[in-house]
């Protein structure tokens, strides 16, 4: 790890109920160590438990104007997108500056991300997105979203079952039994698969639906039942085994095949994500008129869009009798845990674009190139402009 000067940037996240933070007295250390000046905006770690002093103690320099910050850091470490910041009148792109470096989950797809990225490119700011590195082997140390995914999985069932209006587990009383609560995830990767573990820890019946047939199978080791989307494998598996994105025909003859379960489950935990692309509406209004009152969906793909149509992006609202969490930041909610892996992660991902205290933004390097949103003035990410392109809105 060589930074031979460059400066590193660690401003306070602003978006509404985000305690994370991009970097610990720990991995600032290692910066230190590797030669980068590190600027940690004043109460950057605070809401996860880290603080000033600390940061202070490893080698940093706490810096109390984010603009100042922006202004002097070569790199930018983020957790969040940039947004509008109140206090400074200004959005945190118009603070950035013609060839500096930003890392933070971008989530370019998603139309609420559109402007943003476009402003980052008029900007001149080059700009990687957390989301976009492979589930490679060389890779799984750089992974923020598999560690976002699986606190988002875990911390979304609680969630859910903080505003149920029923038991998970089955409950035993004096006058008979309470049948435990049915929790149905649709879209079984890492943020999935932790959230079915999660509800049969807390008693509940599970079950589950992927196209994917291995998805499905890790789902039936955790004790889930399955519902079958009757997709053909050939047309649901991409490269690296993800999701490949359905056609309408078949999206259509998906959201069929799962309608009867979303009906009778007491909670819906929607995680179905197509790398790099708008996620797939999976839950249509006319299915959630369907749902038993009193019943929660929590849709944690809506950092991606949502996978249901009544998703209020950010909030939780009810419709129909049915209490939807849009939260954005949910890992924001277990601040403390999320932040450790999510800075080591981002740490790596980081040492992996300096070379002998350069930047070395190499294209050719299929970590790099999957994950790089803006470089030398123009968008490139290929699920950005497809999704700008189909809004109509243009690059």
């Amino acid at each position: 790890m060589n930074f031979n000067g460059l400066s590193v940037g660690i401003p306070r996240e602003i978006m509404e109920h985000e305690f994370r933070v991009a970097a610990i007295p720990e991995t600032v250390k290692k910066l230190v160590a590797g030669g980068a000046k590190v600027l940690v905006e004043t109460g950057a770690g605070s809401g996860a438990h880290f603080y000033d002093d600390e940061y202070r103690a490893a080698g940093a320099t706490i810096v109390d104007d984010c603009e100042k910050l922006y202004a002097q850091a070569d790199i930018i470490m983020k957790v969040k997108e940039p947004l509008y910041n109140e206090t400074k009148n200004k959005h945190e792109v118009a603070m950035m500056k013609k060839g500096q470096l930003l890392v933070t989950f971008l989530h370019p797809a998603s139309p609420s991300n559109h402007g943003m990225v476009q402003d980052l490119a008029s900007q001149g700011v080059t700009a990687l997105t957390l989301d976009g590195i492979p589930r490679i082997t060389r890779a799984q140390s750089m992974d923020a979203l598999t560690s976002m995914s699986t606190v988002a999985g875990y911390k979304g069932v609680i969630m859910a079952a903080d505003v149920l209006t029923r038991f998970l587990p089955m409950v035993g009383t004096a006058v008979g039994v309470i049948q435990p609560s049915q929790v149905f995830v649709v879209g079984v990767g890492v943020a999935g698969l932790q959230a079915l573990a999660t509800a049969k820890r807390l008693g509940a019946q599970v079950f589950a639906a992927d196209i994917r047939p291995d998805a499905v199978e890790q789902a039936k080791s955790l004790g889930s039942k399955i519902v079958e989307t009757g997709v053909p494998a050939q047309m649901a598996i991409g490269q690296g085994g993800y999701a490949l994105a359905l056609t309408n025909e078949w999206l259509n003859k998906e959201r069929e095949a799962i309608r009867e379960a979303v009906a009778k489950s007491d909670i819906i935990v929607l995680s179905a994500l197509v790398p790099g692309k708008i996620a797939p509406i999976l839950v249509t209004e006319e299915m959630v008129k369907g749902i038993r009152p009193g019943s929660v969906i929590v849709d944690i793909a809506i950092d991606q869009g949502g996978n249901c149509a009544s998703t209020d992006p950010g909030r939780t609202c009810v419709k129909h009798g049915v209490t939807i969490i849009g939260t954005k930041n949910i890992p924001g909610y277990l601040p403390t845990s999320s932040t450790w892996m999510f800075a080591h992660n981002i740490l790596n991902f980081v040492s992996h674009l300096v070379k002998d205290g350069k930047l070395n933004i190499d294209r050719r390097d299929e970590i790099i190139a999957s994950s790089l949103v803006t470089i030398d003035g123009g968008l490139v990410h290929a699920g950005a402009l497809e999704a700008i392109a189909a809004s109509g809105k243009g690059a």
